[in-house]
């Protein structure tokens, strides 16, 4: 029986379609046993439809910019400041790295200019890159969208490739796994891609083949449930149920306690917080 004790996709109401609060996670996280949660809302253009890939306001996102005050220790569980950041480019670009912003959450002028993303991830652990919009992708070969996958890989704060099996972009899994083992970054197992899934299905045979080539290569992954409201979170079934299935080797697996996932984190150069 695979052990799964943290939860590091997960989403609040600031999401907008999703339902909780952090501490209603948190209670959720707590309930499940789990020893860690991480906080991820989403980082996207989805958010807020009037911003565009040139202009912002940082006032839309400080939600990001106060994460700071939440307990690292809440009702025993251990608390990640996360986001879930949009890939926008076949660069691997992330949303918000084009957007220069000059202004501060009060709207005075900043002190220096710096992108949209830079201000609202600074005060993150890490941050999950996924496809949500998939039209820059259209067309594209499958040399251009590993290249993608495997920008977005190099930035310094990623450590995870979020539900690569269902965003619906092809790409050559052995060299972006390949690369992620060899960075000691993470791949994502999503619960909710697979609780929706058919078993005969494209997204199901896709993050199972990703699994699979995870095992041979040797690369991490985390099981998460990508939940988007309290009642989800530290709930993953389905996506245990295909890694015992395969035999997936536990040690691969990052979110088997939060010590080994607060490793992971420091193989992959980021700063681990003290709790």
């Amino acid at each position: 029986m695979y052990e799964n004790r943290c939860d590091t996709h997960t989403h609040t109401l600031y999401s907008r379609h999703a339902y909780s609060t952090v501490r209603e996670n948190v209670l959720a996280a707590r309930d499940a046993g789990l020893e860690l949660l991480g906080v991820t809302d989403h980082f996207s253009d989805m958010l807020f439809p009037r911003t565009d890939l040139a202009h912002a306001d940082l006032r839309d996102y400080q939600h990001f910019i106060n994460m700071r005050v939440w307990p690292r220790v809440w009702e025993g569980v251990r608390l990640l400041h996360g986001m879930e950041a949009d890939i926008r480019a076949l660069d691997g670009s992330l949303f918000g790295q084009a957007i220069e912003v000059a202004s501060d959450i009060t709207g005075r002028p900043a002190r220096s200019a710096a992108s949209l993303y830079a201000r609202a991830c600074s005060g993150c652990d890490y941050v999950i890159a996924s496809v949500h919009y998939k039209d820059f992708a259209e067309g594209a070969s499958l040399a251009q969208t590993t290249e993608m996958y495997l920008g977005a890989l190099a930035q310094p704060k990623v450590l995870v490739l979020g539900h690569t099996g269902r965003a619906g972009v092809p790409f050559d899994v052995r060299e972006v796994v390949g690369e992620a083992a060899r960075l000691g970054k993470l791949i994502e197992i999503n619960e909710h891609s697979l609780e929706t899934a058919r078993p005969d299905g494209r997204t199901h045979t896709s993050c199972r083949t990703i699994a699979e080539t995870c095992a041979e290569l040797g690369c991490q992954i985390v099981v998460n449930t990508d939940a988007h409201i309290s009642s989800s979170v530290g709930r993953t079934p389905h996506a245990l149920a295909l890694l015992e299935e395969i035999r997936f080797p536990q040690e691969l697996i990052a979110t088997r306690s939060a010590e080994a996932f607060l490793s992971a984190m420091a193989g992959a150069g980021l700063t681990v917080p003290e709790f």
